[in-house]
């Protein structure tokens, strides 16, 4: 991927440019001297990303060497033999001479020395570091693709969370201006230390996603039912951005990447900070809540899991995505008298999904406060108004 970079010219400049365009109309090299743009791929920061560029810039000056000789030769032909200056064509047929031969087998020894010793021995050694996921990986990070957005995992610490697009339905609607990080945010970041290597486990829940961050040089497809690897040694601390890569739905485009790397101390802080709050979050669930404490948490909870695709108003986009304003199942019965499960119900649905639709189960991502929280607010908004609510507690039994 190129990124381009356009600087900022100043009035009178930009004055200038369009007065030389409207006169002489504009050309690339008048473009090129007078507007300063820059083609280049992000500073890679890891070592997979430094051998990537190295290889790319190296078969760009074999390929660039290759086209301007074949380029010439053929230009040299087209010109010395054209009819217009005598030219015969000659009177044989088939390599009956050995001038023929020469012509066939010396382009053909030479592309297999640029292809096998040129091109092939640096990028079977870039290969083979790519592939290298388990020697001296200092930690594991677990990464599964969801529509849409990611789940992280960090064994070794017991740490896991979701990772969502945090950019503002204003801003993606128009209603509002484009922030700097437009589409390129996210609500919890992956939090990496910086000089350790990370192996990097992917799998997705439903299609085929890819985790993608151009600075890294990593790109892998999580693909459902099976394990996949790769890894990361960030060399620099900062947040690089990413995205998912494959076209993996109808929010493809709003599924982001988004890695801090940061010095060891500060990263021994996080990890504790973070458990902290899942331990908090875990004691939510025993906690009574209020129906208006509900109503808020599953506003929020909602708008950022569900909108996607049954929409902010909860009108969804039939017959993929159902609406819930109105829904049989959300409007049925909460739980079985008893307080059990009823199957094929609003809690089951939110809970377990529904095999064969785009409805995936939640309780594998969401806290119970949450999975509470949004039940609630389906049941109470979008002109639903069942006046009823189940509380995290409930939701924590019927796992």
């Amino acid at each position: 991927m190129t990124i381009l970079n356009p600087s900022r010219r100043n009035a009178s400049s930009s004055a200038s440019f369009s007065r030389l365009a409207l006169g002489t109309g504009l050309t690339l090299g008048a473009s090129a001297a007078l507007a300063d743009y820059t083609w280049n791929f992000p500073k890679p920061v890891t070592p997979i990303g430094r051998d990537t560029l190295s290889m790319h810039n190296q078969f760009m000056v074999v390929i660039t060497v290759l086209f301007v000789v074949v380029f010439a030769i053929m230009l040299y032909s087209m010109i010395r033999h054209r009819k217009s200056v005598g030219a015969q064509p000659a009177g044989f047929s088939g390599p009956t001479g050995a001038l023929q031969w020469f012509w066939v087998l010396v382009p053909f020894a030479i592309l297999l020395f640029i292809d096998f010793v040129l091109m092939g021995i640096p990028a079977f050694h870039a290969v083979i570091e790519m592939e290298d996921t388990r020697t001296k990986a200092d930690m594991v990070l677990k990464v599964t693709g969801l529509q849409w957005k990611w789940k992280y995992e960090y064994p070794d610490s017991g740490i896991g969370f979701v990772s969502a697009l945090s950019t503002p339905r204003e801003q993606i609607e128009g209603q509002a201006a484009k922030g700097e990080n437009y589409l390129l945010e996210v609500d919890n970041e992956v939090v990496l230390p910086v000089g350790r290597k990370v192996r990097i486990l992917l799998t997705s829940t439903d299609v085929i996603h890819t985790w993608w961050v151009p600075q890294f040089g990593v790109k892998r497809d999580a693909i459902p039912g099976f394990l996949r690897e790769t890894w990361v040694r960030i060399e620099e601390p900062g947040v690089y951005r990413g995205q998912c890569a494959e076209l993996c739905g109808k929010d493809h485009g709003f599924m982001p990447v988004v890695v801090r790397a940061v010095p060891e101390p500060e990263y021994a802080a996080w990890v504790a900070g973070k458990k902290a709050e899942m331990a908090a979050a875990a004691a939510g669930s025993d906690k009574a809540w209020s129906k208006d404490e509900l109503m808020a948490a599953g506003k929020a909870a909602y708008e950022k899991n569900c909108a996607a695709c049954h929409q902010p108003e909860g009108q969804g986009i039939p017959p993929a995505f159902p609406a819930l304003a109105g829904s049989k199942i959300v409007t049925g019965p909460l739980l079985s008298p008893e307080g059990r499960l009823i199957p094929d119900s609003h809690v089951d649905r939110v809970l377990n999904g529904k095999a064969g639709t785009a409805m995936q189960a939640f309780k594998a991502t969401l806290s119970d406060a949450d999975l509470a929280a949004i039940i609630t607010y389906e049941r109470n908004a979008f002109g639903n108004n069942k006046g009823d609510m189940i509380q995290p507690a409930q939701i924590k039994a019927l796992r």
